[in-house]
This record gives structure tokens, sequence and C-alpha cells, in this order.
């Protein structure tokens, strides 16, 4: 693995971070005015992040039995199904459409966008890999037989997700939000 594969990077290498200096994260919340593009990407982060964190809460309610099977099924496929779906829609409109864009206007950060991309793909197998153990515990608990540490192997892979989204959604921040405020939002056209 290279240092800027998802799986094994700790933050984004210094040469994609050539924005971040002028635009620092710190200066996001309340110092740096964010037109209602760049406050929607960062709702929609928050917003996987958060289903991710219910999804692992309920995992482990379910492991532990402070939850029943029926109402976690139901909550396991509502919210499970939507993550996948979101980030599936997210993902698509960003390489079809907002990396390419955002990378002509930011030519020093094509790599970064690049990098985007390749997470992306990495991405994919974690969401098959959760879509398939998900479906394997639900069918287990529509027989009643969660006996195969389905459960258990759940909370791993979502714990596993949690981890590789967040970097991935961090590193994202960093580029997108970043060239979005140098070079504003109208400049999308």
């Amino acid at each position: 693995m290279t240092t800027d594969d998802l799986e094994a990077r700790s933050g984004l290498p210094d040469a994609l971070r050539v924005l971040l200096e002028k635009y620092p994260r710190e200066g996001w919340a309340g110092g740096t005015p964010m037109g209602g593009l760049t406050q929607f990407w960062l709702e929609r982060h928050l917003m996987f992040r958060q289903l991710l964190t219910q999804l692992g809460e309920d995992g482990r309610a379910l492991v532990d039995a402070d939850m029943a099977p029926e109402e976690y099924g139901k909550r396991l496929s509502r919210f499970g199904g939507f993550l996948v779906n979101q980030l599936h829609e997210h993902h698509h409109v960003e390489d079809a459409h907002y990396f390419p864009l955002l990378a002509a206007k930011e030519p020093r950060l094509a790599a970064g966008f690049e990098l985007l991309d390749r997470d992306h793909v990495a991405l994919d197998g974690h969401l098959t890999t959760f879509t398939n153990e998900a479906n394997a515990l639900l069918g287990a608990l529509q027989a009643g037989a969660v006996t195969g540490g389905e459960d258990g192997r759940l909370v791993e892979t979502l714990a596993r997700l949690e981890g590789v989204l967040d970097r991935h959604l961090t590193d994202e921040e960093e580029i997108v939000i970043p060239v979005l405020l140098e070079h504003g939002e109208g400049s999308l056209g």
C-alpha cells in the first residue's frame, strides 16, 4: 500500500494541503463565511457520520441484548439501506460533476481529486461487505437463528467502515471546502 491508500493514510499529504493552510478547518465554524453548497456538503458528511454512529450503537445494543431483534432488524434495514444508497448517490454526483469542476478551478489539487475518486472505489468494497453482512444478519434475524456470530461480525464491519469513511470525509472536506472558499460557489456555474 502507498501512503495515499485510504486504509493506510492518516491524513492528506502536504502537497494537497496548500489551500487548507489558507483556509484552516478551525475557521470554518464561525470566522469564514460559507455559501449554501459548502454548508450542505458539510451537513451531508455529518449525516453520514451520525448514521454510522447510530448503526454501531444499535449493533452493540443487539449484541448486548439491550435491543429486541425485531426492532434492531427494522432499524438496520432502514438506516443501513439509507446510508448505502445515499453514499452511492453522493459519490456519483461528486465523481461525475463536482470533482471535475473543482479540479479545473484548482489544478494544484487535481491529484487530490484523483485520490478522492480512488477512495470512492475503496469505499465501494467496504459498502459491499457491509451490505452482505447486514443482509446475512437480517436473514438470520428473520429465521430466529442468530447463532453464527453475525451480529458481532457486523459490529466489527461497521467499526471498520466508520474509520475509513471518516478518514475519507475528513480528507475530502480538507480539499473541497478550501477550493470552494477560494474560488466561490458561483464559479461552479
